[in-house]
């Protein structure tokens, strides 16, 4: 029997992450936007919280709940902004949830708990100023030298670069497989950003989730120790689709979030503006805009779910996922899009929130794998030219 309602441990977190995300962040998030800052204090309240470990389980630092906590927290923070999802997306998506499945017993000590507890932020290092889609395409090098790695290349795009304490990096260990595009030449490392040569910046003038921090990692013979290398050599390439699966399915469902903030603005919006004697909400054509939100977001809630529900019981989802990451996306753009024509000339303007709503919603169309992308991998898993095979270290079911 298919079971629609959510537990008192779903509702319980989800109102947790309301309350301290509209306590905290809502009210200066129009500032921030306008000014482009990241507001430092968020995550320290976010960890006070205890939910920058929400779904690790309590012996590793976290609070225990299930995946699909992690998909309602993720909504409510992008309901306020996306800048807040992105947190959990890296910090819990890309790195704390890859170190609970790949990381060894002294890693988990070491960094997954101080992570799970907020004591210290995590990101995710793949993508390069010539390497986004084309992951095998990343130039980053990292060679042995008794017990230790050298490290040298440059991460782009990645998020929490000037906030994080720990960065998982993705390099070459293998030189030859690395000329011959051969994946598996591919390793993977949990770098501190106080080990020599790493430096870090932001970047300015992005379209959108101005109050979230973007920025470079730059590795300057960046001395790793061997311990430090998780899961074994050439095992990267796996990894690093691991972390993705989970950060997608972070994306998919705070994009419903940004959705349901559009209902929500633009309904009270248009209950109050008239035209031609009457509340533009009895316009037919306006009422088609809402009614596009409303299947977005039911279909795309439906989605995320299930792909959540897969992760609890243990099964791997990577197709679920990749649906649900593009369509909520997709549905996000589409009712940012109808949410500023609803408020017409003031939706062109930063009176109102659906112009940020408006800009932040474009990136995730972007990130964790373009829209094209996953149009490719759902075609290719219908026409036979794409199956999931077992991997070594398979994100765990949850426990009760």
């Amino acid at each position: 029997m298919i079971d629609f309602e959510f537990t008192e441990d779903h509702r319980i977190v989800a109102e947790l992450a309301r309350d301290v995300v509209n306590k905290y962040l809502k009210p200066k998030i129009a500032e921030l936007d306008r000014s482009g800052a990241h507001d430092p204090d968020f995550i320290s309240y976010l960890k006070d919280a205890d939910l920058l470990g929400v779904c690790i389980p309590e012996k590793y630092g976290g609070m225990g709940m299930d995946y699909i906590s992690l998909g309602l927290v993720c909504e409510e923070m992008e309901y306020v902004d996306t800048s807040a999802r992105v947190i959990f997306s890296v910090h819990t998506g890309l790195n704390s949830m890859t170190l609970y499945s790949w990381g060894n017993d002294l890693q988990k000590e070491k960094y997954l708990i101080p992570q799970a507890k907020g004591e210290k932020i995590g990101t995710f290092g793949l993508t390069e100023p010539a390497a986004g889609s084309d992951a095998v395409g990343i130039l980053s090098t990292a060679e042995k030298h008794g017990g230790k790695y050298i490290l040298n290349g440059e991460k782009m795009w990645i998020s929490l670069a000037d906030v994080a304490d720990n960065f998982l990096i993705f390099a070459w260990t293998d030189n030859v497989k690395k000329n011959n595009r051969d994946h598996s030449g591919i390793s993977a490392f949990i770098v501190e950003r106080g080990f020599s040569g790493v430096t870090t910046g932001s970047i300015h003038g992005k379209l959108g989730v101005r109050a979230g921090n973007t920025g470079w990692i730059s590795l300057q013979d960046t001395e790793v120790p061997e311990e430090n290398l998780l899961g074994h050599e050439g095992e990267g390439f796996k990894i690093a689709m691991a972390c993705l699966d989970s950060g997608r399915y972070t994306v998919a469902a705070g994009s419903t979030g940004l959705i349901r903030a559009c209902m929500d603005t633009c309904k009270e919006y248009a209950s109050t503006r008239k035209t031609f004697q009457q509340s533009i909400d009895h316009h037919q054509l306006v009422k088609e805009m809402f009614a596009e939100m409303v299947y977005g977001y039911e279909a795309g809630r439906l989605l995320w779910l299930k792909a959540g529900w897969l992760r609890n019981i243990g099964t791997r989802a990577t197709r679920e996922t990749s649906l649900a990451k593009w369509f909520c996306t997709d549905q996000a753009e589409k009712a940012a899009y109808n949410a500023v024509q609803i408020h017409g000339a003031y939706g062109y303007s930063d009176e109102y929130p659906v112009e940020r709503y408006f800009r932040n919603a474009k990136g995730a169309a972007i990130y964790e794998g373009t829209r094209e992308i996953h149009k490719l991998m759902q075609a290719d898993y219908l026409l036979g030219f794409r199956a999931d095979k077992e991997v070594r270290c398979p994100l765990p079911a949850y426990e009760e």
